[in-house]
């Protein structure tokens, strides 16, 4: 109460437990607060992080206010407000809250939409998987109707971070950071997922996923609209098979290269449908139109597969960085992908 009353808190105290407050409030910068009854120490040593933040202060965070909203039409009109500067949805956190503690984000509002029904569920409807946009990834790996549904989707989000990541992030929540080397925007994409938005401007507008993400971190979400559901599409036929593939310096790390591919054979083996995308090489995930096309009616065999690195050439744009070379990216993409192809094709039944 008493740090209630000097406007002092930390983001979990206020996002998570305190389910009871409503309305905004200001959460302080971290340079305002030292440790409880102490003055924060400048003077360096140990007790200090980068940027001169104290180690032992209660957020690394910029200061920003929070307001925890009622109703999708609630967060559409605090978005949509006129005054204030950037505003930001928060649900998982597990992206978010490391940016600002990086101040790599220093949004000046947070509204949070944990709790409002109109941003959850799972359900079939109308030829797709619809994922509320606040669902947390852990729910849909474990859903038996978005695994008959989407089958390549749940088999993503076992390579996403760690469960404990899993148990609080969510579908929306990825798919708005569009991270290229992400897996839950590469599954959207290579399937082109549908994706609604809402805002205080009007109706419910949809996007397909293959015009949605725009560049490293970018899409084509305004910052006046809300994420509310994604619709997966459900694939009709006996013999359907996904394969995913990825290369990370660690489990449970950001894929270096990811491969994943959705297909579909016919009674004589030859591929019928099929759908293919890489994360990782490129400055948003991207599906390969012309690999595609290259391998429809033919069996999936090594002949079929020997000239992928040529055919997916031109959609490969990757950046040499920290993690990995440029042709790296470009020579693991195509064994991945191969891969990926696979693994699709035999649990087909190919």
């Amino acid at each position: 109460e008493e740090q209630e009353s000097q406007g002092v808190g930390r983001l979990t105290d206020v996002a998570v437990d305190g389910r009871e407050a409503r309305g905004r409030r200001k959460i302080p910068d971290a340079d305002a607060l030292g440790e409880p009854g102490r003055p924060l120490d400048r003077r360096g040593g140990g007790g200090e992080v980068a940027g001169g933040l104290r180690a032992g202060g209660r957020m690394k965070a910029a200061a920003f206010e929070y307001v925890r909203a009622d109703s999708l039409d609630d967060v559409c009109r605090i978005l949509a407000a006129p005054e204030g500067g950037e505003r930001k949805v928060i649900a998982g956190g597990q992206t978010l809250v490391p940016l600002m503690a990086m101040r790599l984000a220093r949004p000046e509002l947070l509204v949070d939409v944990n709790g409002l029904e109109e941003l959850g569920g799972i359900a079939v409807e109308d030829g797709a998987l619809a994922v509320g946009a606040g669902t947390r990834q852990r729910d849909v790996e474990r859903s038996a109707e978005a695994a008959r549904a989407a089958p390549l989707l749940v088999k993503a989000l076992g390579f996403v971070g760690h469960q404990q990541i899993r148990n609080r992030g969510t579908i929306g929540g990825s798919l708005v950071h569009g991270d290229p080397a992400a897996e839950i925007p590469l599954v959207a994409a290579t399937l082109d997922a549908g994706l609604e938005a809402r805002s205080a401007r009007g109706p419910a507008s949809w996007q397909a996923a293959s015009g949605f993400f725009l560049g490293p971190m970018t899409t084509a979400l305004a910052a006046d609209q809300c994420l509310v559901r994604a619709r997966f599409p459900v694939w009709d036929g006996p013999r359907i098979g996904t394969g995913f593939q990825e290369v990370a310096s660690r489990k449970g790390d950001f894929a270096v290269v990811a491969a994943c591919v959705q297909l579909g054979l016919d009674a004589d083996g030859r591929c019928d449908r099929i759908a293919a995308g890489l994360g990782g090489v490129a400055p948003a995930p991207v599906r390969l139109p012309g690999l595609e096309a290259a391998l429809l009616g033919r069996a999936l065999d090594e002949a079929a597969l020997a000239g992928i690195a040529a055919e997916i050439a031109p959609a490969l744009d990757p950046d040499d960085d920290l993690h990995a070379t440029a042709a790296y990216r470009r020579r693991v993409a195509a064994v991945l992908l191969g891969r990926a192809i696979e693994e699709a094709r035999r649990e087909a039944g190919g």
